[in-house]
C-alpha cells in the first residue's frame, strides 16, 4: 500500500521515539498521536525504567493525548506505532475511540491488529479502529532485531 507523505512522516517521528527506548534498553517501541494533521503527544516503551508492565510506548501515548485533549475519547485520532499493538494496547486504543492505528511491522508472538488476534475486527465491539501496517516497517524490524541480537550477545535483559 502506498502511503502519503504526511504519514510517513509521522511513522518517522514514532521511529525517532524508539530509538529513544532503544537507547535506555527498552524494547525500541515508539509511538505519536495524531489529532488534525498534528502530533499531539508521543511514547516511548519504558516498562525497564518505570518497572511497569503498562508502560508501553502506546499507553504513554494515549495518557499523554488525553491530557492534551482534555477529553478520554480520542475521535478524529490517529495512533502511529512501529510495532503492532499488543493485547491490552489495542483495548486501550478502542476503548479511547482512536479511529486508525498505523503500525510498521507485525508482532507474531503478541500482536492484536492481525497477527495473534485481530482486535480492531471484531465485531461483538462498539467501536472499531481502520488499521493499516507496513510504513517504515523494514527501518522498525532492523531496530527490532538490532535491540534483541545485542541482548543475545551481552546476556541482558
Amino acid at each position: 500500500m502506498i502511503f502519503s507523505e504526511e504519514k510517513y512522516r509521522f511513522m518517522y517521528s514514532a521511529l525517532q521515539e524508539a530509538e529513544k527506548a532503544f537507547e535506555k534498553n527498552e524494547v525500541p517501541v515508539g509511538c505519536v498521536i495524531v489529532h488534525n494533521n498534528k502530533i499531539i503527544s508521543r511514547g516511548y516503551n519504558q516498562v525497564e525504567n518505570l518497572k511497569d508492565p503498562t508502560a508501553h510506548a502506546e499507553m504513554i501515548a494515549i495518557t499523554s493525548a488525553a491530557n492534551f485533549l482534555g477529553d478520554w475519547r480520542l475521535n478524529e485520532c490517529s495512533i502511529y506505532i512501529t510495532l503492532e499493538p499488543c493485547l491490552m494496547c489495542t483495548g486501550a486504543i478502542i476503548n479511547s475511540r482512536i479511529e486508525e492505528i498505523y503500525f510498521a511491522t507485525f508482532d507474531p508472538k503478541f500482536g492484536a491488529c492481525g497477527s495473534v488476534y485481530n482486535i480492531p475486527d471484531e465485531n461483538k465491539l462498539n467501536h472499531h479502529s481502520k488499521v493499516y501496517s507496513g510504513i517504515l516497517e523494514k527501518e522498525s524490524t532492523l531496530l527490532l532485531k538490532r535491540f534483541f541480537n545485542n541482548i543475545r550477545q551481552n546476556g541482558k535483559k
